[in-house]
C-alpha cells in the first residue's frame, strides 16, 4: 500500500501510535486529561487507549497521571464556576449549549450534588460541565474532590485494565476495523453531549 493510499484515520491512528513511543507522551496525556475536566470538548480516552495499546507496560503509569490530571483540571472548572462564572462559565455554558436551563437545574444540584460528579465521572458525559456546574453552584469543595478522586481513578484505571488485558486482540480489533471504531467513539461522545442536554 502507497503513503497515498492511506486513509486519514489510519494516518491519525499511526500518528497517535508513535507519539505513546516518545518522552513527551505522558504530558500530552496528562495535558489533555486536564484541560478536559474544565473546557476542552475531547475525552482523554482517545489518547489513553492507544497509547496503552502501543505500551502496555506503561498502561497504570498513563492511568495515573491521566486520573491526576483529570482531578486538576476538575479543581480549574470548578474554580471558573465559583470565581468567574459570568466571565468565563457562562459563556462556555453557552458554547456547549447548556446556559438556558443551568439556573433551574442548579436549584437542586446540591442534594444530588456527589453522585452527578461521581456518574459524570464515570461515564461519557462531558464532565467539564459537572466541575463548573460544582463551583458555580457551591457544592462543598472536599466532596467535590473526593468524589472527582474516586471517579476518575476508577475509570481511567478501568479503561487502561481492559487495553492491559486484552491489549493484542484489541490492538488487532481497531486497526482492522478503524472507521467503526472511530464511529463508535464519535457517537459516544456526541452521545454525552446530547445526554447533557437534556439533564441539564
Amino acid at each position: 500500500m502507497t503513503h497515498s493510499n492511506i486513509s486519514p484515520l489510519r494516518k491519525i491512528y499511526d500518528w497517535t501510535m508513535d507519539l505513546a513511543a516518545k518522552k513527551n507522551a505522558t504530558w500530552v496525556l496528562s495535558g489533555v486529561s486536564f484541560i478536559e475536566s474544565s473546557f476542552f470538548p475531547i475525552p482523554p480516552d482517545l489518547l489513553l487507549i492507544p497509547m496503552v495499546l502501543a505500551n502496555r507496560e506503561k498502561a497504570w503509569w498513563y492511568a495515573l497521571w491521566c486520573s491526576v490530571a483529570s482531578v486538576l483540571g476538575a479543581l480549574l472548572g470548578y474554580a471558573i464556576g465559583a470565581l468567574l462564572f459570568d466571565s468565563v462559565a457562562e459563556p462556555l455554558l453557552q458554547f456547549y449549549g447548556y446556559a438556558e436551563k443551568f439556573h433551574e437545574f442548579s436549584e437542586g444540584y446540591n442534594e444530588w450534588g456527589v453522585w452527578i460528579v461521581l456518574i459524570a465521572g464515570l461515564t461519557p458525559f462531558p464532565y467539564k460541565v459537572i466541575t463548573i456546574a460544582s463551583g458555580a453552584t457551591g457544592l462543598g469543595l472536599p466532596v467535590f474532590i473526593l468524589a472527582s478522586i474516586v471517579a476518575r481513578t476508577i475509570r481511567f484505571f478501568a479503561v487502561a485494565g481492559l487495553i492491559y488485558v486484552f491489549g493484542p486482540s484489541v490492538r488487532n480489533f481497531v486497526e482492522k476495523r478503524l472507521g467503526l471504531v472511530f464511529a463508535v467513539s464519535l457517537a459516544l461522545l456526541i452521545g454525552g453531549f446530547v445526554v447533557a442536554k437534556y439533564i441539564i
